[in-house]
């Protein structure tokens, strides 16, 4: 009876150690992969102009402004060292629009031909400056400038200048004489 006893305890025991193992679940943590956060470029809000676009509304601005300033001077007759309706010469011309628009430019074709960066011909935009040796064709030194108004095509590109001729005028840059005499251009903005 003891034997019996002692065999039936040992089986309760381990019934009863075998079910309070099986009553604790072993606690399983699975690591899962780190998500990289979502990065977003922000967007700016659409009422809200960019600062680029603010300046490039700027430039345009004053674009504007420079051209109808000089355009105001049409007719005006040419007259060496000019700056008044009285008389105009071409730099004196570029230098008076600019400064309506609040931009200091040189007094002289010369100087003026050193602001801004330099743009090829085929490039250019209204506001740009353009520049002509008009005294010699074996000349590259500058004695004549211009400011580009308007691009009609490939190869009509309206620029305002005084001529000593015909006083404040537009003309073609592509016109046989100023497309021999044209120097350079530049973009002042």
């Amino acid at each position: 009876m003891i034997r019996k006893l002692t065999n039936s305890l040992t089986t309760l025991t381990l019934i009863v150690l075998l079910a309070s193992c099986a009553s604790h679940k072993k606690a399983v943590t699975r690591s899962k992969p780190a998500r990289p956060p979502l990065h977003r470029p922000a967007t700016p809000l659409p009422e809200e102009p960019s600062r680029a676009t603010s300046r490039v509304n700027r430039i345009a601005s004053r674009q504007h402004q420079v051209i109808e300033v000089a355009r105001s001077f049409s007719g005006t007759p040419y007259r060496w060292g000019g700056t008044t309706r009285g008389g105009m010469d071409c730099s004196g011309l570029l230098m008076i629009a600019f400064r309506e628009a609040g931009i200091d430019l040189p007094r002289t074709s010369a100087e003026q031909s050193h602001v801004g960066r330099l743009v090829s011909i085929h490039e250019l935009r209204p506001g740009d400056l353009v520049f002509f040796a008009t005294r010699s064709k074996y000349s590259n030194k500058v004695t004549h400038a211009g400011l580009v108004t308007e691009i009609r095509g490939k190869h009509d590109v309206q620029f305002i200048h005084a001529s000593t001729s015909l006083g404040v005028v537009e003309s073609n840059i592509f016109s046989d004489y100023y497309r021999r005499a044209f120097v350079k251009a530049r973009r002042p903005f």
